[in-house]
């Protein structure tokens, strides 16, 4: 029998910084109102000078991994979509799989913009549906305060930081991830993208003075984007489901921007008790804000078991997917106190082991004989 891939766990985090429209309006020539009418922002939240893309999905994923009822070394895949990892190599992770101790894992990044978490699930739930995994941690996580130029109006009261997890797993039980639609159009990848950094523009002086690694957007022609591809992606993922927008329990859309959520639910023909959006909480999270979402509104019991649920998103590429769901995860219990303990326990043990494994490799190069030496000499 075929096996489908389930959400049995989920999880965020969220720093605990909060930047409100007043605040910023001290920062940049902006205002409250002028910001809730455009965007539907209220407020986002922004990481701390120790808090990074790797500290937010590790707290994301322990939580993932307690409402599962799983241990890391139970994870067969780790993926986490970003475009704020914390180094470009390696990827971060390959930093999670150590940190959370996930021993038996595999574990890449991928960058799809936004729309990087939904193209984690279709990538992932395919590997389980294959039978090439049983269990796979898919994560959307961003620092984006730390490539938001915070004197330009048009992009600085967008963007927030927060991380988002859900871990998946194969189930001969019928529900879980139905269909998943990927799509790209690169000829439109300079309206929203970040020009630096890589290897076309290397760090350098000018690159710096000319504020080259910061988000640069073209926001009416990523709105007009948006607009189309949000409901269009949506409706082709109910198509292949074999499923139509009344079949659809709540839409979990991308928060980019208010005014593209309800453009979006006009054209579907949504009420808007059957969309939901905490864009006023977090601002635009990137690929974050899709997990970020559904982890609330699965808290909320706004999902409930045999519920449709679509994800849909676009973003820097550009790029738009979408994943219809059937939810088949009751409410999570609360975990007894002795287990929380020995998960606490569980996590120590693993940063332990790492460290273990570094001072290894620090003693083995140390006392391993260089294979180009003779007699204590390098042969000329």
């Amino acid at each position: 029998m075929t096996p489908y891939a389930h959400i049995v766990g989920w999880g965020k985090c969220v720093p605990e910084r909060a930047l409100t429209n007043d605040e910023l309006s001290e920062m940049v020539d902006t205002s409250d109102e002028w910001i809730l009418a455009r965007t539907g922002i209220q407020e986002r939240r922004i990481v701390g000078e120790e808090e990074t893309t790797l500290s937010m999905s590790l707290h994301a994923a322990q939580q993932a991994l307690e409402v599962a009822h799983l241990r890391p070394n139970q994870l067969d895949l780790i993926v986490i979509a970003t475009v704020t990892p914390d180094h470009l190599f390696p990827a971060t992770s390959c930093l999670l799989q150590d940190a959370l101790g996930a021993t038996r894992a595999a574990a890449f990044d991928l960058s799809a913009g936004c729309t990087g978490f939904v193209y984690g699930l279709g990538i992932a739930s395919h590997l389980l549906i294959a039978g090439v995994y049983r269990t796979a941690l898919v994560i959307g996580a961003e620092t984006l305060s730390r490539i938001t130029d915070w004197q330009d109006r048009a992009t600085c009261v967008l963007f927030g930081d927060g991380a988002g997890a859900v871990i998946l797993q194969a189930g001969e039980n019928e529900g879980g991830i139905l269909a998943t639609v990927l799509g790209a159009d690169g000829s439109g990848g300079e309206l929203l993208h970040l020009p630096a950094g890589g290897s076309r523009y290397p760090a350098s002086h000018r690159t710096v003075a000319e504020g080259m690694h910061y988000i640069q957007m073209r926001g009416r022609e990523v709105f007009r984007f948006a607009v189309r591809k949000m409901p269009a992606a949506t409706q082709e993922v109910l198509q292949k489901a074999g499923l139509s927008i009344a079949d659809v329990n709540l839409l979990i859309p991308h928060q980019a921007n208010q005014r593209i959520i309800e453009a979006a639910t006009r054209a579907l023909d949504l009420p808007p008790e059957r969309v939901y959006s905490n864009l006023h909480r977090y601002g635009n999270t990137s690929s974050a804000s899709i997990p970020l979402a559904l982890c609330e509104a699965a808290d909320e019991g706004r999902i409930q078991p045999g519920d449709l649920m679509v994800c849909v998103g676009f973003g820097a590429g550009l790029t738009w997917g979408a994943a219809a769901i059937r939810w088949t995860r009751p409410q999570p219990v609360p975990t007894p106190p002795l287990r929380r303990f020995l998960r606490r326990l569980l996590y120590l043990l693993a940063t332990t082991r790492s460290r273990l494994r570094k001072a290894w490799r620090w003693l083995n190069a140390l006392l391993t004989r260089d294979p180009m030496a003779k007699d204590g000499r390098k042969e000329q």
